[in-house]
């Protein structure tokens, strides 16, 4: 059998065409070109793209991939890096080719208004197209008549500045020359005062002057060439009895040349927004700096990062709708959750004026994976959202047998309180639906404590080692030297890693030694609900509650996106990853996950130097650098390691290769691969477009609108919060033995 490394495939590229909608919402893509190139799991993106680009006569730096899942001819998915090439190979299964769809600037040309777009995946076939320029008939929204004010000094902005001229002015911009008559003169007509502004703009781009408004109402505009003393003028004003606009009069000389284009463009932040949306439509990550040079390359405008950034801001609203109606949305979209996903759970509150208080949703995909497969453990954390109305997002995660992350709940909240954690765990609790003894890892603050003995009775709760060191650290910091703390922490780390409550003893006498109330501290925290040697819960040696980074990466990418649209990436990913897992799973050919095997191996290792004496029936002593009785009924061993890890130990090993049994019999059922690929059998689907929503009578009787706190002005402020993991060694004096300073530099020298 090929194995996922070696695996060929004949990608069969495609470029030139266009998509089609069909009847029952699948694509198609008809016309141009073809050829094919055989890749594998071994084949980088840049060398993929090189040879298309050679078979097309293309850039490859312009270039987009795309292809269709297997049995999914509706949504696109991005091939960005070489993991995304490599999970396309492994996507295929048995299939020997893939259509892979190439998309270029060049397509620009094509009218893209009719292609279909949607929200139920991260990646639509309008995000496909990436034009180098903004379509000439462009609309701005009335709301954006605000932008149309020059950035100048008055503003706190340095004004955009022209860096077309001398020699430039021989190799105009490519999207410049587009626009040189978008203002034809005398009786042309436009559809709205937007249409108007918007082709002044490029206009004067084009022409290479600045110019201001004498007026600007919804009933007349007059403009002039910011020049002093240059006579081309604009008046234009609605066509009578018609909602048309019309320029009545107009003088299109002028004499400024070489003073216009010291005074700039004007580059309104609307204006520019309207420009870069095409592009942060494929790519959300653009950053304001490319922003700002892309502008610059392309149109001759030099923009500041504030300019750019709010720029952004505005095609982000143009593009994905308006904040605010995401919330009236919500009704809704908790409703095509629920419809599309049976068994999920989607569920808002708000408050009393109507305003959105938080939202929770948990999909039936992470529900059935939980409970058929998962350990009976979750951790339970939080990550702030910077966002434009804030919150936070509480997450209740667990991990599968190969200990990869596994969202099973997460909640959209106006504030981490007391009263929001009971909320999320009461509704956790009814969306799981197990009478199950569970092993919580979470933050013992915030209430925590108090809802999860309430809610889940029976249940055991490890208190997150992170959180705690964070709290001991905190308060001894005005007391101790850098030095003197990071002792404490290391050897409170010790106490919490110890398996045997002697050892736990040792490491907790150290720090009484270094402080009695430090050890007292300890003592006091409950070390039943963090430490090694005494909690009877099973959290398989996870100490701490981050464990889902990579879903927390997720939402530092979606967090700006209006509220539905975050969910909704935040599902795409979990769809993904349920789909990669799965097709990875089905190359294992080990009895236990990969990294489990591993850690089998590794104690089978350490079995080889022991000695197995009999002790009375099942019981065996093994003797190594230490005495040890090992129970195999029990599945138990006076070293504790294989109850804190669900493997067993190299004691364990020594006794099963002394007495003929295998050590696989006597492994955790949560970490066979047979039971890893329960976990994901059940498959997130996709939401219908929520743009485009199909009206419910019982969605739309309750309104919810945006809560009260908004996001202040510019980047967010982030405090560095100091490490407990590495507390760095502050100077300390030799002679006065005070910190902050050296013998040196000591006043008292």
């Amino acid at each position: 059998m090929a194995t996922a490394a070696t695996k060929k495939v004949i990608a069969i590229c495609q470029s030139g065409g266009e998509f089609v909608s069909n009847k029952d919402g699948s694509l198609s893509y008809n016309g141009g070109e073809a050829y094919a190139i055989d890749i594998d799991q071994e084949t980088s993106l840049t060398d993929f793209k090189s040879e298309i680009a050679e078979m097309f006569n293309c850039n490859a730096s312009t270039m987009n991939i795309k292809y269709f899942l297997p049995g999914n001819k509706k949504t696109l998915i991005t091939v960005s890096k070489d993991k995304d090439l490599q999970r396309m190979v492994s996507f295929l299964g048995d299939a020997s080719t893939v259509d892979v769809f190439v998309i270029t600037e060049e397509v620009v040309a094509r009218n893209t208004s009719n292609m279909p777009a949607s929200r139920s995946s991260r990646t639509t076939v309008s995000e496909a197209v990436v034009p180098v320029v903004a379509p000439i008939n462009v609309a701005v929204g009335a709301d954006q008549c605000i932008d149309q004010v020059e950035l100048d000094v008055a503003n706190n902005e340095a004004p955009a500045q022209s860096l077309c001229s001398g020699a430039n002015d021989e190799k105009r911009h490519r999207a410049a020359q587009q626009w040189e008559n978008t203002i034809t003169g005398v009786d042309q007509r436009f559809n709205s005062f937007s249409e108007l502004r918007e082709a002044l703009h490029k206009y004067s781009i084009a022409h290479g002057f600045a110019y201001r408004y004498k007026k600007n109402d919804s009933h007349r505009v007059t403009v002039k060439c910011k020049s002093q003393g240059c006579p081309w003028r604009l008046y234009a004003s609605k066509l009578s009895t018609t909602q048309l606009i019309c320029i009545k009069k107009m003088n299109g000389n002028h004499t400024c040349e070489g003073s216009a284009v010291k005074a700039g463009y004007r580059a309104t932040r609307g204006w520019v927004g309207s420009i870069i949306k095409e592009k942060l439509k494929a790519s959300p990550n653009y950053k304001p700096k490319d922003i700002a040079d892309d502008i610059k390359r392309d149109y001759g405008i030099q923009l500041n990062y504030s300019q750019a950034w709010r720029a952004k801001e505005i095609a982000r609203e143009q593009l994905q709708g308006s904040y605010k109606e995401a919330y009236t949305q919500l009704p809704l979209f908790c409703e095509n959750i629920k419809e599309t996903n049976p068994g999920s759970f989607a569920t808002f509150t708000t408050k009393e004026d109507s305003s959105f208080h938080r939202l929770f949703v948990s999909f039936h995909a992470s529900i059935s994976g939980f409970r058929q497969a998962c350990r009976p453990l979750l951790f339970l954390d939080r990550t702030p959202l910077n966002s434009k109305y804030q919150g936070e997002l509480l997450v209740a995660t667990s991990v599968d047998g190969n200990d990869g992350i596994f969202p099973v709940a997460f909640a959209v909240v106006d504030a981490e309180t007391e009263e929001n954690w009971h909320w999320f765990l009461q509704e956790l609790k009814l969306a799981l639906s197990t009478t199950e003894q569970i092993t919580f890892v979470a933050d013992f603050q915030n209430g925590l404590k108090k809802s999860i003995s309430e809610i889940f009775e029976n249940c055991y709760h490890g208190y997150c080692l992170r959180h705690l060191a964070d709290k001991l650290n905190k308060d001894l910091k005005g007391q101790f030297s850098h030095e003197a703390r990071r002792f404490m922490v290391n050897d409170f780390y010790a106490a919490a890693y110890a398996s045997k409550p002697e050892i736990f003893e040792r490491s907790v006498e150290n720090i009484k030694g270094i402080s009695p109330e430090a050890y007292n501290w300890v003592i006091q925290s409950e070390p039943e609900h963090w430490s090694n040697a005494f909690f009877n819960g099973a959290r398989y040696n996870h100490m701490t509650s981050n464990v889902g980074q990579q879903f927390y990466s997720w939402v530092s990418e979606a967090h700006e996106l209006p509220i539905t649209q975050m969910i909704d990436v935040l599902r795409g990913n979990m769809m993904e990853t349920i789909c990669a897992r799965r097709e990875e799973s089905n190359q294992w050919m080990t009895k236990l996950t990969p990294s489990k095997e591993e850690m089998l191996q590794k104690e089978t290792s350490g079995a080889r130097s022991l000695q197995v004496l009999l002790s009375q029936g099942t019981t065996f002593e093994v003797c190594g650098e230490s005495v040890e009785i090992v129970d195999i009924d029990n599945w138990e061993c006076s070293c504790k390691g294989w109850k804190l890890t669900g493997l067993p130990c190299c004691h364990a090993i020594a006794v099963f290769e002394c007495v003929g049994r295998d050590p696989y019999d006597y492994c955790s059922r949560y970490f066979t691969v047979e039971n890893f690929r329960l976990t994901y059998v059940e498959s997130i689907l996709a939401l219908p477009d929520i743009d485009r929503p199909v009206l419910v009578e019982s969605a739309m009787a309750v309104t919810v609108t945006p809560p009260p706190t908004k996001r202040p002005p510019g980047r967010p402020k982030t405090k560095q919060v100091e490490s407990i993991d590495i507390i760095k060694r502050q100077l300390q004096c030799g002679k006065c033995k005070g910190l902050g300073h050296n013998r040196k530099t000591c006043k008292l020298s």
